[in-house]
């Protein structure tokens, strides 16, 4: 039999990581920190001794599941500083962005809870990102727990919170609506707001792997 080559051995690699990676947020989902090593490799279809060649223990099993999910927010998401400025100074732009000017933040609000809730239906490990996240990773210890609150915050935090912003903002522009009362939310405690409603509401439908189907009702009850 001829060896496998260094390439090939990489992308066996990436694949029974990334194997690993689904089956452990399914099993989180359903367990909790109750979940163990052997419970994956149950879910994943593969050896305990395969899953504990990756990862040692469940503490590190997730804190690869989670910051993986969180850098990869940053693009479902697309709100970066430089579209956000781009929309508010008039430019022309596309997708989501461009929903803040044309729709009020109603409108904006639905269009990014659907995008929310379709990646959640696919993405479970990004589902658990925000969901942990607003507790700050307490599960976890400390030292991991507080990067991952860093990234959480950098990388889906801030960014929902500037889109929320624009949007509020080009509500009031466009419609003359008045300035809001002294006592109003920050965007940022708003951010933190919807994201506790959106996963409150999306957790059984993603237990049941029904999300896809009950996402758009989730949204015209919140909206």
């Amino acid at each position: 039999m001829t060896p496998r080559t260094k390439e090939q051995n990489e992308q066996i690699r990436i694949r029974r990581m990334a194997q690993i990676l689904k089956a452990a947020a399914d099993v989180y989902l359903d367990k909790g920190m109750l979940m163990e090593i052997r419970d994956v490799a149950a879910e994943a279809g593969l050896g305990y001794g395969t899953v504990y060649h990756y990862y040692k223990n469940k503490a590190d099993l997730l804190h690869d599941l989670l910051s993986q999910a969180i850098e990869r927010a940053e693009e479902i998401l697309r709100f970066s500083a430089a579209a956000t400025v781009a929309v508010a100074g008039g430019a022309g732009s596309s997708g989501t962005v461009a929903v803040a000017v044309t729709s009020g933040a109603s409108g904006t609000y639905r269009e990014l809870t659907g995008r929310l809730l379709a990646s959640w239906a696919e993405d479970h490990a990004f589902y658990l990102a925000c969901q942990l996240g607003a507790d700050h990773f307490r599960p976890l210890p400390q030292a991991q727990a507080d990067r991952l609150s860093a990234a959480y915050r950098e990388h889906i935090l801030l960014p929902l919170t500037r889109l929320m912003s624009l949007a509020e903002g080009a509500a009031g522009n466009g419609r003359g609506r008045e300035a809001p009362p002294p006592d109003y939310p920050e965007p940022g405690r708003q951010a933190e707001w919807l994201l506790a409603a959106l996963t409150g509401c999306a957790l059984p439908a993603i237990r049941r792997g029904t999300l896809h189907q009950e996402a758009d009702q989730i949204t015209r009850f919140l909206f």
